[in-house]
């Protein structure tokens, strides 16, 4: 087996949405019929992947009978036996049914609110049967156009009630489940609440039980805003708050394209895969893209093997970075080792003393150069193969 295989305990999943999409766009129709969600789970695990995630009405269309919520879910269950792919996370719509125009825990409408925590309770349920521990919150119509219609403070004290509803049911119901909240700038909302993992990270400590919400953060979401990936991953890591992640490419400045993985950026995917390695993030490296609209049926798996593949040839490089001794000695140069040092430490009125008694030289501290240049060229090297 080679090492860019993909294997279950890489973690890889993708989801029914994103990769059963059709193909259609607001110009156009679809290109490609719908997976089924039993056909899908097979055709995964013949890829080598571990995981598979789902919106609630992927797997089970709003309205179905009680006959056929039973036949599609002892389908997709046995798949799921079968295969040994394991359901990685679920999630709930709300955003495509008309009702949630206005937004869903935030809309101005009570009844839309208590309909979307309705809905989020079963999803939740729904989850759980098949053995989900993560449910990802998207508030993509959470926000509004119209600034005069939709008073921030008092739409963030109504998605703040919604969260601390959804804990206290999980609690009630004695489920092992966790929440991750995905923050996205804009599309399909313009005025979106809770637009980045910044402002996720910040939400989640006024909850009731924030130990048990943590985030989502979206390649594209970021990556939209023009903000990088990177540096939000690494402090929802230093916050113990990664529960997921959704890994993709984007486009800055574009809408919401969801593209292959690594498809664009391939110097920043090498370091958000650096990072999720060397932090030891157990959680499901999970697909949340989409197929082109060019593929017909066979290139939807041709799209999956290559988001696996790419990542694994990245973190590859990643584990080389380690025992380059050029890009060693260049991480010297750039006092990279020194960051890790304590600055002052614990404050005391010794220490605080002995500071301000210290002489510094500023024209000597700006005569040192720290050899970045140098040190990214490297990086690149090893990217391209040049090492």
């Amino acid at each position: 087996m080679s090492a860019l295989d993909p294997r279950p305990e890489h973690k890889f999943a993708f989801g029914l949405g994103t990769m059963g999409h059709t193909g259609r766009d607001p110009f156009g129709s679809s290109v490609r019929r719908p997976i089924e969600p039993y056909e899908f789970i097979y055709q995964l695990s013949d890829l080598g992947a571990w995981g598979v995630s789902f919106h609630d009405d992927d797997l089970m269309p709003t309205g179905a009978t009680a006959a056929e919520r039973h036949k599609t879910l002892d389908r997709f269950a046995k798949a799921l036996a079968a295969t040994g792919i394991v359901a990685s996370m679920a999630t709930t719509n709300l955003f495509r049914n008309p009702a949630f125009k206005d937004g869903a825990f935030t809309s101005s409408d009570i009844d839309v609110r208590r309909f979307a925590i309705q809905k989020t309770m079963r999803a939740i349920d729904l989850g759980v049967e098949m053995g989900t521990g993560i449910h990802v919150v998207w508030g993509g119509r959470e926000g509004g156009n119209s600034a005069a219609a939709k008073p921030p403070i008092d739409a963030l004290d109504r998605y703040r009630e919604a969260i601390n509803f959804l804990c206290g049911y999980v609690m009630d119901q004695g489920y092992e489940l966790r929440f991750a909240l995905e923050p996205q700038p804009n599309d399909p909302c313009g005025g979106a609440f809770l637009p980045t993992v910044g402002h996720a990270l910040a939400f989640i400590e006024t909850l009731d039980r924030p130990e048990m919400v943590g985030v989502n953060p979206d390649v594209a979401h970021e990556t939209m805003a023009g903000l990088s990936l990177y540096h939000a991953v690494a402090q929802a890591i230093w916050s113990g708050k990664l529960f997921h992640i959704d890994l993709s490419s984007q486009r800055i400045g574009r809408h919401d394209h969801d593209l292959r993985f690594d498809s664009e950026g391939i110097r920043d995917a090498f370091f958000l895969i650096k990072l999720l390695e060397e932090s030891r993030y157990d959680g499901p490296r999970h697909f949340h893209a989409s197929p082109i609209g060019v593929e017909d049926a066979a290139g939807i798996w041709d799209f999956a093997a290559g988001c696996m593949r790419t990542y694994l040839a990245l973190a590859q490089k990643a584990r080389r970075f380690a025992d380059d001794y050029e890009i060693q000695d260049a991480l010297k140069e750039a006092g990279v080792d020194d960051l890790k040092e304590l600055t002052v430490g614990s404050y005391s009125s010794a220490r605080a003393g002995e500071l301000m008694t210290t002489t510094f030289d500023p024209d000597t501290l700006a005569s040192s150069g720290y050899r970045n240049e140098r040190l990214d060229q490297l990086v690149v090297d090893l990217i391209l193969g040049l090492r």
